[in-house]
């Protein structure tokens, strides 16, 4: 790998077993049976010859217990046990959206500099979670934490197209939430982009169909014509946030991480 080329690591550290009405927006609308579908759990890591960038922290595990996730693995242990990274030592870290299962351990990276969408904070502090529609995907505590961080000066918001480091860039898109980011990373492959969840499933990509929890439909239904335009363009794989099939689709590393580039 060169400096600015990475390994995308998925890992995944979670799982449910629900039906397709519970996950996809107006189900009854296709007017098809409702059938099992499951949803599985990931954060992201990239590595280079020179950097390791974390995306998202997964989930809590108390929290996921709550809310009747299946816990599989913590992800600090995974990222130690899969790369020999401690979490104290990881400097950069990307939070794609706020809700509890992409941010439920970012206290324990103590050191890391924070970047997330300024649509985010400003959606997160507008007092929208209040309603239970809203807030139902977030934890008050947690999203307390990127305001802390902010104050500390260990977060930077963005709001625009940015590149975070060579071969990494970040892209504010909106819909499932105000801020939602997606992640674009070089690999010896070609790029790859980490919709995160803008796209939680590649069904939704396949037949527009959205996830049940959209913030803004009409900006859901543009970011999938925009990750469209980004493998027309040249992109060489789109990892989706929850999708049980994606770790079948790259090199495996155990039978809960695969690896692209």
């Amino acid at each position: 790998m060169s400096g600015d080329t990475y390994r995308v690591y998925t890992l995944r550290h979670g799982t449910r077993e629900t039906t397709r009405a519970h996950v996809f927006l107006d189900y009854a609308s296709y007017g098809e049976p409702d059938g099992p579908h499951t949803v599985d759990y990931y954060f992201w890591v990239l590595q280079s010859a020179q950097r390791l960038i974390v995306v998202d922290t997964g989930f809590d595990a108390d929290v996921a217990r709550h809310r009747a996730r299946v816990v599989l693995h913590d992800p600090i242990d995974m990222l130690h046990t899969t790369l020999g990274v401690r979490a104290e030592d990881v400097d950069t870290v990307i939070v794609t959206h706020c809700h509890y299962d992409h941010i439920g351990n970012l206290s324990r990276f103590p050191n890391a500099h924070v970047y997330v969408a300024e649509a985010e904070l400003e959606f997160a502090t507008s007092g929208a979670l209040d309603k239970p529609l809203v807030g139902h995907f977030t934890e008050p505590t947690e999203v307390n934490r990127l305001i802390v961080l902010r104050h500390e000066g260990k977060l930077s918001a963005i709001s625009e197209d940015a590149v975070i480091a060579p071969g990494v860039r970040v892209l504010p898109v909106g819909g499932h939430t105000p801020g939602q980011l997606m992640v674009e990373v070089d690999t010896s492959d070609g790029a790859v982009l980490l919709a995160s969840d803008a796209l939680h499933f590649s069904e939704e990509l396949e037949r527009d169909m959205p996830f049940i929890s959209s913030m803004d439909l009409p900006a859901t239904y543009r970011v999938f014509d925009l990750i469209r335009r980004r493998l027309n363009d040249g992109a060489t794989h789109v990892v989706p946030g929850h999708d049980a099939r994606a770790l079948a689709t790259m090199t495996s590393v155990t039978s809960d991480i695969g690896v692209l580039g």
